[in-house]
């Protein structure tokens, strides 16, 4: 870009062309400005404006004046009757002047009707009482003494901090409780200042808030005060606007991490960062992307809370915590901030506001490409979030280094003649810390295709947050690959061993130890849950203790080298090595290397759950045969096309192909197709939300025991409700039952009962 730039201005100084320097009025928000502009004339061209040549001369000396040509004889006539001319125009002034003065002098103290407005703004049109009064000199101080107001002047010099107070029995507000650094907030928050309350609720989980409320304690029209960990920031405060929470503050309790002396802790008045939305991507524009100035109707995507919400410091939360009254809160709930045990409260009232402000800003996500040699499109993708709210360095950095160095491994590698069998994609995603942005929006501009291109996405987010435990958020689809690449890499921390075996050595069953559902704050949910592709996100962390720094400005390189105790590169390298063997099996081998017989488990474990409430459904002349019948179908599909490809010609590659689509498409199978991607866009009926998923299918029949009428036609708003129940059993069984017509491939040879 300099040696550009040092061509450019080179070229500019060669020029022969003349340069002139033009004003040109600006418009927009900079509008009513003069602006300089150079222009560069090109022989021939228009110039903007025309130039009179003069020249400047100054008195020359007497003598040196060349003689004046004789003037004509009317010319001197006119110099004689120049006098008189001027007096007649000065006397013709004079009286207008007065004859003015004398019509006009009523209105030389008003304006109005005759003071002519004058703006700038070419689409000005005058007011309709522009011509009904006037305003005299009174008036108008009156006017602008009125509208000048201190107030303004305030808010507009004053920032507007989120703040947190006191409030008396009385309702007036008290001391202001210090926010150690205002620069902490939560993204998404509803702005706005509530009262009530405090009342501790744990971590904020559903069962939190139901055993909070049955010890006598209502969160109804109180703050919350929860601890950091185990669920998302949206999801603790989604939690307490449905049980009626006026607000919630977040905070980090240090039992959560670790104790041991020679690692690094988070300060004590250190606050943790998080975004508040429950969903993924831009959330006003839930279900479209918002790229290209595309423009939509103003709408709001359902995951945003109605009612504030604030991280605060140990500190601060101490504070709280020791004002707190009612029930000692239970064993598991205590934390190390008192020397006392925690109460539930209620205790004092407080005042919590919260002014964030937002702002649109442009991102940029950025793409590399290694081309397929028989499938390229077809492409294994493989993305890094890139920005981070501090220093970012397990949040971001080390994920992104990775990307990097797999880059330039692989480029090295199709420079020696290795040529990919499918297309290889790297990403690096901006916008990952308010929600995954960056990939969710790329993800729904290209919603209709990626099933059809997309065959994996592999993650490299919070890779390394310790070294202790190997863990692997992941699509069943992966499992087995997964298990085979662990017995390819060495462990970074036991010399000797594979990750496979350092795993096993602690629980014999590797997939119960290792493998966990895809969470909704990580980028890879949205390719499952959303668009039906596969993904994982690795991730090495310490051993039942969450890394303290994430989310905060003390995520640098030194307190990650320090929790690590010197072994951040060797956990880089494995997380490294995992990746890439997982590409080139991806991305090499002829059949996709998925095991799409994995879900028939899924399901089957699923069913076991459901298994519990049957007398209750039996009771009501419900059943649940249809799911197991649509399970069944889904395994023999599975089974019948694995003897398939057991028993076909390996060198066609027409079969291979035709068998290759139809196993990248699994996973998109189980969106269901009954409801609409605007309304509910996380449609995967295992791990996505909302009324059509396996999971409330689940919650609604858990309402069966606590059903207070106990009748079978009984409904209620909150209770069990029989039409609700057939309609979520049929859109899981046809989502399901859709799954095995497809993956069976000849729909004419399904055997289907109407």
């Amino acid at each position: 870009m300099e040696r550009l730039w040092g061509l450019f201005q080179r070229a500019q100084q060669l020029s022969p062309r003349s340069s002139q320097t033009v004003y040109q009025r600006v418009e927009g928000p900079r509008k009513g400005h003069l602006e300089e502009e150079e222009e560069d004339g090109e022989e021939g061209a228009e110039t903007l404006a025309h130039f009179c040549p003069m020249e400047l001369r100054g008195p020359e000396p007497l003598g040196s004046r060349p003689r004046q040509p004789n003037l004509i004889p009317w010319a001197a006539a006119g110099r004689r009757a120049a006098p008189y001319l001027v007096l007649t125009a000065l006397l013709i002034f004079t009286g207008a002047f007065l004859l003015g003065y004398v019509a006009f002098r009523g209105s030389c103290q008003a304006c109005g009707d005759s003071v002519l407005v004058v703006s700038e703004d070419v689409n000005y049109e005058p007011d309709l009482d522009f011509h009904q009064g006037r305003l005299y000199w009174s008036d108008l101080q009156a006017m602008f003494l009125q509208f000048l107001g201190e107030g303004r002047l305030e808010d507009t010099i004053r920032a507007h901090p989120n703040t947190l107070h006191w409030v008396d029995e009385a309702g007036k507000v008290g001391e202001q409780l210090p926010l150690e650094d205002p620069d902490v907030y939560c993204p998404y928050s509803a702005i706005g200042n509530v009262t009530g309350e405090l009342v501790y609720a744990h971590y904020g989980r559903p069962e939190d808030l139901q055993d909070l409320r049955a010890r006598g304690v209502d969160p109804v029209g109180r703050l919350l005060l929860v601890r950091v960990g185990v669920i998302s920031f949206a999801q603790k405060v989604t939690n307490a606007q449905d049980f009626g929470a006026q607000g919630v503050l977040i905070y980090p309790e240090p039992a959560d991490f670790s104790q041991d002396p020679p690692k690094p802790s988070l300060s004590s008045q250190q606050a943790v960062y998080g975004h508040v939305h429950l969903g993924t991507g831009d959330p006003y524009t839930p279900g479209f992307p918002s790229f290209n100035q595309t423009q939509f109707p103003p709408v709001a995507s359902s995951g945003l809370p109605s009612i504030p919400a604030q991280p605060i410091s140990a500190d601060i939360a101490s504070r709280l915590l020791r004002k707190l009254k009612g029930p000692v809160a239970p064993q598991e709930w205590q934390g190390s901030l008192l020397g006392s045990p925690y109460h539930l409260g209620p205790g004092p009232r407080l005042r919590l506001v919260v002014n964030n402000h937002r702002t649109s800003t442009p991102i940029n996500n950025i793409f590399g490409c290694i081309e397929g040699r028989s499938e390229p499109d077809h492409y294994v993708v493989i993305g890094a979030q890139r920005d981070a709210w501090g220093p970012g360095a397990a949040k971001s950095a080390v994920g992104t280094a990775i990307l990097l160095e797999l880059v330039r491994t692989f480029s090295s590698m199709v420079s020696n003649g290795f040529r990919p069998r499918r297309s290889l994609l790297f990403i690096s995603w901006d916008g990952g810390d308010f929600g995954s942005v960056g990939s969710t929006e790329w993800l729904e501009g290209y919603l209709s295709v990626l099933h059809l291109k997309a065959v994996v996405y592999v993650s490299l987010d919070n890779a390394v947050l310790g070294d202790d435990k190997f863990h692997a958020k992941t699509s069943p689809l992966l499992t087995s690959l997964i298990e085979s690449v662990l017995k390819q890499v060495d462990s970074p921390n036991h010399s000797g061993q594979t990750l496979y075996e350092q795993v096993v050595f602690t629980n014999p069953s590797w997939d119960a130890e290792v493998i966990r559902p895809l969470p909704m704050d990580s980028s890879a949910y949205s390719f499952t849950a959303f668009v039906g592709v596969p993904a994982v996100e690795f991730s090495f962390m310490e051993d039942d203790q969450a890394y303290p720094f994430l989310h905060t400005k003390e995520d640098t390189y030194e307190n990650l080298h320090k929790v690590l105790q010197g072994r951040l590169p060797a956990v880089a390298q494995a997380v490294a090595q995992l990746a890439g063997q997982l590409l080139i099996r991806l991305s090499h081998d002829r059949l996709l290397p998925l095991d799409f017989g994995r879900y028939g488990d899924v399901v089957l474990r699923h069913i076991g759950n459901l298994n519990e409430f049957s007398g209750d459904l039996k009771a009501r002349g419900l059943t649940l045969q249809w799911v197991y019948s649509a399970r069944g179908d889904y395994i023999r599909a599975a089974e019948k096309l694995r003897q398939e490809i057991y028993s076909s010609e390996e060198r066609d590659e027409r079969l291979t192909r035709m068998y290759n689509v139809r196993i990248m498409r699994v996973e998109f199978y189980f969106l269901s197709q009954y409801v609409s991607p605007a309304d509910s866009p996380f449609r995967h009926i295992f791990m996505g939300r909302g009324d059509h998923t396996l999971g409330a299918l689940l919650d609604h029949l858990r309402l069966l025991r606590s059903n207070s009428s106990g009748t079978p036609g009984a409904t209620s708003s909150t209770g069990f409700q029989e039409s609700r129940f057939r309609r979520q059993l049929a859109l899981l069984t046809w989502t399901l039952q859709g799954a095995a017509n497809a993956l069976s491939g000849d729909v004419w040879n399904i055997d289907n009962n109407f």
